[in-house]
């Protein structure tokens, strides 16, 4: 047996380990230093830049009844217009899906059926406004921007008005008359940055829940809830046994264009829509209101996209690179692979997100570095994504 001697030992080499470097810290700067250059980019371009090639724009007439206005949209595709007072020669603001559920709303609360589907052969546009006051809901605000204002400027307006869309209006040089030019909407402007800003949008790395993008269930609901607590709170939910004009009254109340459809265990199974329900009505189907949603689903589209789910943990980065790649309206957050391990449920409802929540933090309203701090697992660098479709039931 060899035995070494103090003498014979090799002698220790001087340590020459490197500073840890906190990582956390490098990711919010280069986080932080792409979300200003992308709100650089919005403040040098204009509302003329974010044009597709072609497009077409329905505009309305505001003496126009509501059946045949809603016929319009949706041989068109849309699902908003841009409304015009041609006795006045002006712009009279947007008809949007919600405006039509507030008259859904309206019908079914003082009309019965025959009286609400002779009275909708004639209801004019114009007079929605005062369906919105009978209801206490609060009215549109006329808001519009000039195609040569910057994107961000129209993106600081755009978050304010219900429509998620905003019109772009400029002035007859000979008349000067109002000219409805065009509308920007939410997703077009974010895809816009998507495309743009490519080198940006990857050093988004950051959650999105640590980020405060979205809306997030709540275990402290407020004390007037608490008799009637909604595991949920505040998202508003519903199950297939739900009647359709539960959901519709949530939609009308809460001014929101879809609501999760939960199982027994809170797993999301599908989504409704405000469109859902628009699809109904051109139907003439007002009696289908007190049909349940797993009925109405199955009158639904054979070519409805599914339901976008991602979870907490997912990055801005590829939030965004979705909508570069796909049309994106929202996002339901479910638990995933990281809540399972603490005793969560994968797939259980989690929260919501819009591209409203989307556009606020990127324009700015939500100051860099000021995210909502959530515990290690949903506030980590999302290395990859969990973004998929549910199919839908």
């Amino acid at each position: 047996m060899n035995v070494t001697t103090p003498s014979q030992r090799p002698k220790r080499k001087n340590s020459t380990r490197r500073a840890r470097t906190n990582s956390h810290t490098n990711s919010q700067e280069s986080h932080d230093a792409a979300l200003h250059a992308i709100r650089n980019v919005l403040k040098g371009r204009t509302c003329y830049d974010a044009f597709p090639v072609s497009f077409r724009l329905i505009v309305l007439d505001t003496k126009l009844n509501v059946k045949k206005a809603l016929q319009c949209l949706l041989l068109n595709g849309v699902v908003s217009a841009p409304l015009w007072n041609s006795e006045k020669s002006k712009f009279a603001g947007m008809l949007t899906v919600l405006d039509i559920i507030h008259l859904i709303q309206y019908y079914y609360d003082n009309l019965n059926y025959e009286a609400a589907a002779a009275d909708v052969e004639t209801f004019r546009l114009e007079l929605l406004r005062d369906i919105e006051k009978s209801l206490g809901v609060a009215t549109p605000p006329m808001l519009r921007e000039h195609p040569n204002s910057t994107l961000y400027a129209a993106s600081k307006t755009l978050i304010q008005t219900h429509a998620r869309r905003l019109p772009l209006l400029d002035y007859d040089t000979e008349t000067g008359q109002e000219v409805i030019v065009s509308v920007l909407t939410q997703y077009r402007l974010l895809k816009f940055v998507a495309i743009n800003c490519t080198r940006e949008i990857q050093q988004l790395h950051l959650s999105l829940r640590k980020l405060g993008i979205g809306t997030y269930v709540s275990q402290s609901p407020p004390p007037e809830l608490s008799d009637d607590h909604n595991p949920y709170w505040p998202i508003a939910t519903a199950t297939l046994n739900t009647p359709v004009f539960d959901v519709v009254h949530m939609f009308s109340e809460r001014a929101i264009s879809a609501v999760p459809i939960i199982d027994d265990d809170g797993v999301v199974v599908n989504l409704y829509e405000t469109v859902d329900v628009i699809t109904l009505v051109r139907l003439g189907a007002y009696q289908a209101l007190d049909l349940t949603i797993s009925e109405a689903l199955n009158q639904r589209s054979t070519d409805f996209p599914g339901v976008v789910i991602c979870t907490a943990g997912d990055s801005l980065g590829t939030l965004l690179q979705l909508i570069k790649k796909r049309r994106v309206h929202r996002l339901v957050v479910v638990e995933g692979e990281e809540e399972e391990k603490r005793g969560g449920k994968k797939g259980r409802l989690l929260g919501i997100i819009t591209l409203s929540d989307v556009l606020r933090y990127v324009i700015g309203e939500v100051g860099i570095g000021q995210g909502i701090e959530s515990n290690d697992e949903t506030s980590s660098v999302a290395d990859k994504s969990s973004l998929l479709e549910v199919p839908s039931c």
